[in-house]
């Protein structure tokens, strides 16, 4: 096929040839003149920059010397940056600085050459006060309604934008120190012997810490096709730093770190930025995560990051690898018009023992060498939003596919099924040894505790007990929305599945790695059936704390009533189950007649109308055997008077008595029937009895002497009693 011949009249091309050539010659003319008067301008450009940063952030900028080199290269000498009222942040010797022409037409500056010697970046902090405050400065013309209009999209394109218009095609830098000093206390320092990049590759050795060790960040960097993948590591040895040792007091270091960004633009009204970050070996230890070192030799994750109007995400197209397993994660935080959280995450089926295996190293030390066969899938989906959080909803499930445990770990889950030892830890000490099995006379079997006692339990800790698998979804979706109205941790959802998992098989230490490990012990136990429900609720029914080392049904019936556990009434079943959150506080809800004082009342009235509903118990108008509760004699002498009051939040402290001060606050009854909370949850708002006598220094010293005293006499009676309890 041939395309017709377009004959153009000579004229038109001799006029098209002229506008063409005027339109040079015009820029050769203005390019000429502003060659001429480019270091006026330079001086210009300069002075109105100076003059915005002091302006918009009060930092006061100096250039000893400024004059091009090139065409379009900028040669500067002795400069320095320094905050208003602030120590200097920035000091450099001498720099070379080259922008791209094509864009600074359309007003973009890209650079195209960096080479810099003999620099330091200087970041002080001294109390709640840096060097680094401007940066939180806004213009006095910014206002609320402009922030309210902004595009997250956009702002996250301009952004990334400005930084990889700073990444120059060809860098050379020579000896920049970047320098943190922490109020005097901690000082930290990265000596950039040399950085340099050569057609996109980028190489670079870091002295840390007055050559303490050696970093490198060598990669590739194409800032147009906004594409980079760099690694960060460290001559023969691991990347740590001291000073998040010491900051923290955690340990943390890796071999290497690698972050790649594949591509960044607009897809429909989302920015979406295409990536990866892994990591080699990384290890971490803090007393809130583990007691020991967790270590993940391999992980990565491919990310697929979206920034809408007004939210960020993490797609569910991402993938998070450890070792052989796989799990898609989803993301989501909404800012307007209300705060929004989401998160999804699914777990594909998989082989089991490989999931296991990915596990970090030391994150579950009781499973350990446990081996499994089998599949397992796992899906979880959260969402919450911030106006109404009543709402929360939560799901999470771990379905096993022909699953079966081969080998026992470190670890044998069924140990509770015959006669062991249990021992209880105060303060992370061992208390004692308990055999729990019929060789302990206080041992007590499921079929001799008081249904009593046995159904007000449930009906406080755990009402679902016989029914779910561990868990009750319902539970830890209520404690979400406490948690978050409260804006702090007062309600937990654990099960007495969970409770007896956690004293017997694990440390009493609070972790996350522990309750981890707590919620996947839990899960094997009731979804392989590994121990029935009456023997869960037998073990811990037996090994409960019940007072000040009182442990069990049996010795708690005994030290308090004088009973057998199948004896007990009502109103003591209920008194028991009101003092598991606590126990060690149970002798102070007696007066000193040995009767409960009045604020419990509401608990047995609540408590005991839910059992009535449920049919656990008859109807009763005068409090559910509340006046029948009595404490037996050989104890009451031990209490303190009915005017004293106790603080009895210092039980929970690491003070070895409690200070005088105000009444006990039972956990709240909504939390104490879904069977979570903190052991310094409150219920009561009855008004609280202080004694208003102002005491002497030396009445108080005789106080506290004397309430020493009788607790050493009742540990002495309980001991005396157990010794008697255990003669035939």
């Amino acid at each position: 096929m041939h395309l017709p011949k377009v004959n153009i009249p000579k004229k038109y091309l001799k006029i098209g040839a002229w506008v063409l050539g005027g339109f040079f010659l015009l820029c050769i003319v203005l390019g000429s003149i502003a060659y001429t008067k480019r270091e006026a301008l330079l001086k210009k450009m300069m002075a109105k920059a100076i003059d915005k940063a002091d302006k918009s952030y009060g930092l006061e900028v100096k250039i000893g010397e400024a004059s091009f080199s090139g065409l379009s290269t900028v040669h500067m000498k002795n400069i320095s940056v320094v905050p208003k009222d602030r120590d200097t942040l920035t000091t450099i010797s001498d720099m070379i600085v080259g922008v791209k022409l094509f864009p600074l037409i359309f007003g973009d500056v890209k650079l195209a050459q960096l080479i810099l010697n003999d620099g330091k970046v200087n970041v002080v902090f001294r109390d709640s006060l840096s060097n680094l405050d401007f940066i939180l400065k806004r213009k006095k013309k910014d206002n609320q309604e402009k922030k309210d209009k902004v595009d997250l999209a956009d702002l996250a394109h301009n952004l990334l934008n400005q930084v990889l218009y700073k990444i120059p095609d060809d860098m050379e830098v020579k000896n920049l120190m970047l320098a943190i000093n922490d109020n005097d206390t901690a000082h930290l320092s990265f000596l950039t012997t040399t950085a340099t990049i050569d057609g996109g590759d980028l190489q670079s050795t870091i002295k840390v810490n007055d050559t303490a060790a050696t970093w490198h960040v060598n990669g590739t960097v194409k800032p147009g096709k906004k594409q980079l993948d760099v690694v960060l590591f460290a001559d023969n040895k691991k990347v740590e730093l001291d000073y998040l040792n010491n900051k923290l007091h955690a340990k943390f270091s890796f071999d290497t770190v690698r972050t790649e960004m594949k591509n960044a633009d607009y897809s429909g009204d989302d920015f979406k930025i295409e990536g990866s970050w892994s990591v080699k070996n990384l290890l971490i230890n803090h007393p809130k995560i583990a007691s020991n070192d967790i270590i993940v030799p391999d992980a990565k994750i491919d990310a697929n990051m979206l920034i809408g109007p007004n939210y960020v995400a993490l797609d569910s197209s991402s993938t998070v690898f450890l070792k052989n397993a796989q799990i898609h994660p989803y993301l989501k935080y909404t800012l307007s018009p209300n705060k929004i959280y989401e998160v999804k995450l699914l777990a594909p089926e998989q082989d089991a023992q490989e999931v296991l295996n990915s596990f970090p190293q030391g994150l579950f030390e009781s499973l350990e060498g446990l081996k499994v066969s089998g599949k397992v899938r796992y899906d979880l989906a959260f969402y919450l939003d911030s106006s109404q959080p009543d709402s929360v909803k939560f799901t999470s499930g771990l379905t096993p596919a022909n699953f079966k445990i081969l080998k026992w770990g470190k670890t044998n889950l069924q140990k509770i099924n015959k006669e062991f030892v249990y021992t209880p830890y105060e303060k992370g000490k061992p208390v004692r040894n308990i055999v729990i099995g019929p060789s302990n006379p206080n041992y007590t079997p499921l079929s001799e505790v008081s249904s009593n006692f046995k159904n007000a339990i449930l009906t406080s800790e755990d009402p679902s007990f016989f029914s779910h698998k561990g868990f009750v979804q319902e539970s830890i979706r209520k404690s979400f929305a406490v948690n978050f109205k409260e804006k702090r941790f007062v309600r937990g959802g654990s099960t007495i599945s969970m409770q007896l998992v956690k004293n017997v098989f694990l440390s009493r230490q609070k972790t996350l790695a522990r309750k981890a490990e707590e919620i996947l012990i839990v899960w094997l136990i009731e979804n392989n059936h590994l121990i029935s429900k009456n023997r869960m609720l037998e073990v811990y029914f037996n090994i409960i704390e019940m007072g000040q080392n009182v442990y069990g049904i049996g010795e708690a019936t005994r030290y308090y009533f004088g009973k057998n556990p199948y004896e007990l009434n009502i109103g003591e079943g209920i008194f028991l189950a009101n003092i598991v959150p606590r126990p060690k506080i149970a002798l102070y809800k007696f007066r000193g007649d040995g009767g409960l004082k009045d604020y419990l009342y509401p608990y047995f009235k609540y408590i005991g109308n839910i059992m009535a509903k449920r049919g656990l118990t008859g109807s009763d108008t005068s409090g559910y055997g509340f006046y029948n509760v009595h404490l037996r004699e050989g104890l009451r002498q031990y209490l303190l008077p009915d005017s004293t009051s106790i603080d009895t939040n210092a039980f929970d402290s690491e003070d070895p008595m409690p200070v005088i001060e105000t009444q006990d606050q039972s956990k709240t009854l909504f939390d104490r029937l879904f069977g979570g909370g903190s052991k310094k949850d409150t219920l009561s708002k009855s008004p609280v009895k202080v004694d208003t006598v102002k005491k002497t220094r030396k009445e108080l010293r005789e106080e506290k002497r004397e309430q020493r005293r009788k607790e050493k006499e009742q540990e002495k009676l309980l001991e005396a009693q157990k010794k008697e309890s255990a003669q035939p």
